[in-house]
C-alpha cells in the first residue's frame, strides 16, 4: 500500500494570494496569517505575490489568472463574507465558493478557499486571528500540503 501525506516544505515555491478588499479589517488578518505561516514553512518573502481584489466576487476571477500564469505554484483565496440583512450574502457564498472550486478542480495549481462566511463580524475576527485560529494560516498550511501531495503523484 502507498500512502501519499502532504508535507509543508515551502522553500523554492511560488505562492500567490488573492485578498478582497471588502471587510479589510478581517481580510488584512487573514492576509498576514497567511504570510507568516508561508514563511515559517520557508517561502521566501520574494516568492510570495498578493493581489488585492475589490472583494469576495471578484476572487475566482483573479485567482483563475493568476493560476493560469505559470508564475505560482498554488493560490490562496482570501476573503470574508458577512451575513447583511439581504440575500445578497447568499449569492455572493454561493458563487464566491463555486467559481474558486472551479478554478481548483479545473485549473494547473492547487487553490485553497480561505474566505470566511460568517453571520457577524466578531465572528470572522475571531476566524481572522482570534480564538478561532487564523484561516489563512490554515490555507498556507493547505497550500503547501497539496503541492508536496501533486509532486509525490508526478513523481509516480
Amino acid at each position: 500500500m502507498t500512502v501519499m501525506v502532504g508535507q509543508r516544505a515551502g522553500k523554492g515555491h511560488k505562492i500567490g494570494l488573492v485578498v478582497a478588499q471588502f471587510n479589510e479589517l478581517v481580510t488584512e488578518k487573514l492576509q498576514a496569517g497567511a504570510v507568516s505561516q508561508l514563511k515559517k514553512y520557508g517561502v521566501s518573502q520574494d516568492d510570495i505575490t498578493v493581489v488585492k481584489v475589490p472583494g469576495a466576487m471578484e476572487l475566482p476571477r483573479i485567482a483563475k489568472r493568476l493560476a493560469t500564469s505559470q508564475t505560482v505554484d498554488g493560490v490562496i483565496a482570501l476573503g470574508a463574507v458577512i451575513r447583511g440583512e439581504t440575500s445578497h450574502y447568499d449569492y455572493v457564498c454561493a458563487e464566491t465558493a463555486s467559481g474558486l472550486a472551479q478554478v481548483s478542480l479545473d485549473g494547473p495549481v492547487p487553490v485553497m478557499f480561505g474566505v470566511l462566511t460568517t453571520d457577524t463580524l466578531d465572528q470572522a475576527i475571531n476566524r481572522a486571528g482570534g480564538k478561532g485560529g487564523n484561516k489563512g494560516a490554515d490555507c498556507a498550511d493547505g497550500v503547501l500540503e497539496m503541492i508536496s501531495i501533486e509532486q509525490q503523484i508526478i513523481a509516480g
